[in-house]
């Protein structure tokens, strides 16, 4: 709390003199009767157009972003070319007010995060399972989880969908709030690029931090991989992190275990050897079942065996594993409850037909929307593949154009049979989106085409037998498809369903 003492002091002296703030919002159209408005010059919306309407629904102080080479805190603000009547309301003019938001939330929301054990969980691919993975662990040996992520945010197995993998500064602390308020005693809590870039999770106070890999993603955002690899390492070299899990098969985990002497390896290859603290397998083997995993440790030796399909949830299991080792749970009780564990929804999630479940091809839901994701699922679902693996894919409008050839290279090397189809188009022309995908394809010929989703979906059920594996990959656990800024109701998992009826 260094940074901001002197502000906070301030703070406190305006929040005694207007009674009480009942609450802190980004959003003015949310402002109430005594609320704090956070005005900010965001990447779209300059929020400080709206402090007018904030002060006239009854805000009680505003803080608004300063203008660029403003140095000091300025109360009452002259904003004028905003026309401001303050009578009512203080405002103030908080230079790198975006940055100190977390802080700023945290001291209005009493540091949550210090009343809880926190993880935090950082990566390309793999956050959502290995976050999902440590709540459901944690609850099985008796805590009682809560989680922030991709699929949503709030108490295990009670989450509500979010718009963001990682939420606002303020959200964020909101959440964590909530969370110690309905007894939860440890939050896993996905941190992403644009959270760690933008300091959403600036002032949080995490008992653990974990890698997961990092591969080509959000290069619209970030522009290159050295900007979204920098993004990521801030929650390792800037945040306050107790302790931190890395996986080491990753090559830019290996670069900064180096930086990190103090941290623990995770690995899933049998010759590896680290002076850091480590998980690591000695033998894996898959069957239709699941996995089973033989494993060394700093904490000791054992075997889990696991519902969860594909070799890269061995690197989920693992890096889960050494995470709740680290923070202090026994080994032993982590092997006999490991069984226990289910699978993430849309990650490799497996859609069987209850009316008619025999003759019919094993299909596999999996988010994977990044060339490493795919690659990773291919490879996975070859694993339990006897006849013919198929692989339906699209990609997502106004994204990264330049991983939808790669994406296609990936499928046709790695499946059988191809289906290229409608991701999310957004509010790009879906026949441009295709072009791009199809410059990845070498024998462009023996592609389908389907734009249709379902349609896609209906064709490879129809072709495929009950030796086949069929991979839909890209939305996961979304039940939408957002076709230009409307979001329709669409389920990769009620849709395979219905046709394997």
């Amino acid at each position: 709390m260094k940074r901001l003492l002197p502000f906070l002091t301030e703070l406190d002296a305006w929040v005694a003199e207007l009674k009480l703030l009942k609450q802190i919002t980004l959003d003015s159209r949310q402002v109430g009767e005594g609320d704090l408005f956070v005005a900010l010059k965001g990447h779209q919306v300059d929020g400080r157009q709206f402090i007018q309407k904030a002060i006239e629904q009854g805000a009680g102080l505003v803080l608004a972003e300063a203008d660029e080479g403003q140095t000091e805190i300025e109360l009452d603000a002259k904003f004028a070319k905003y026309n401001l009547d303050r009578t009512s309301c203080k405002v103030v003019s908080v230079p790198n007010l975006a940055r100190i938001l977390s802080e700023i939330a945290g001291a209005f929301y009493a540091n949550p995060s210090e009343k809880l054990t926190l993880v935090g969980v950082t990566g390309t691919n793999g956050k959502t399972t290995s976050a999902q993975l440590l709540a459901q662990w944690h609850n099985l040996l008796g805590g009682k989880s809560a989680v922030m992520g991709t699929i949503g945010n709030g108490l295990y197995g009670k989450i509500q969908e979010a718009a963001n993998t990682t939420g606002s500064a303020i959200e964020v602390q909101r959440n964590l709030a909530s969370f110690v308020e309905m007894g939860a005693d440890f939050c896993a809590m996905e941190v992403s690029s644009h959270g760690l870039a933008q300091y959403r999770a600036e002032a949080l106070s995490y008992d653990l931090a974990v890698f997961t890999n990092l591969s080509r993603d959000h290069l619209d955002y970030h522009k290159t991989m050295e900007e979204y690899a920098q993004a990521k390492f801030r929650l390792f070299s800037e945040l306050d992190t107790k302790a931190q899990v890395l996986n080491a098969d990753d090559e830019v985990g290996r670069e900064w275990l180096a930086k990190l002497p103090n941290a623990v390896a995770v690995s899933t290859d049998a010759s590896f050897s680290s002076d850091h603290k480590f998980v690591k397998a000695t033998d894996v083997s898959f069957s239709l079942q699941g996995v089973k995993i033989a494993f060394e440790s700093s904490w000791g030796n054992g075997e889990l065996n696991s519902r969860l399909i594909g070799a890269f949830n061995v690197n989920n299991l693992l890096t889960t594993l050494a995470s709740l080792l680290v923070l202090g749970h026994d080994l032993q009780k982590l092997i006999e409850t490991a069984p226990l564990l289910q699978g993430v929804a849309g990650r490799m999630e497996c859609v069987v037909s209850q009316k008619n479940p025999q003759n019919r091809p094993l299909v596999l839901v999996d988010y994977a929307h990044t060339p490493d994701a795919l690659e990773k699922a291919l490879q996975a679902a070859r694993l339990h593949t006897e006849g013919e693996l198929y692989c339906i894919f699209g990609c997502g409008g106004d994204r990264d154009a330049g991983k939808r050839p790669m994406m296609a290279a990936i499928a046709e090397e790695l499946a059988d049979k191809v289906i290229a189809t409608d991701d999310n188009p957004r509010t790009e022309d879906n026949t441009k989106i295709m072009a791009n995908i199809l410059k990845g394809f070498v024998q462009v010929e023996k592609v389908q085409v389907i734009h249709d989703r379902e349609q896609a979906i209906k064709t490879a059920i129809e072709q495929a037998n009950e030796k086949d594996v069929i991979l839909i990959a890209g939305k996961g656990h979304e039940d939408y498809q957002i076709i230009g800024t409307t979001k329709h109701h669409f389920s990769d998992q009620e849709t395979a369903a219905k046709y394997l009826a």
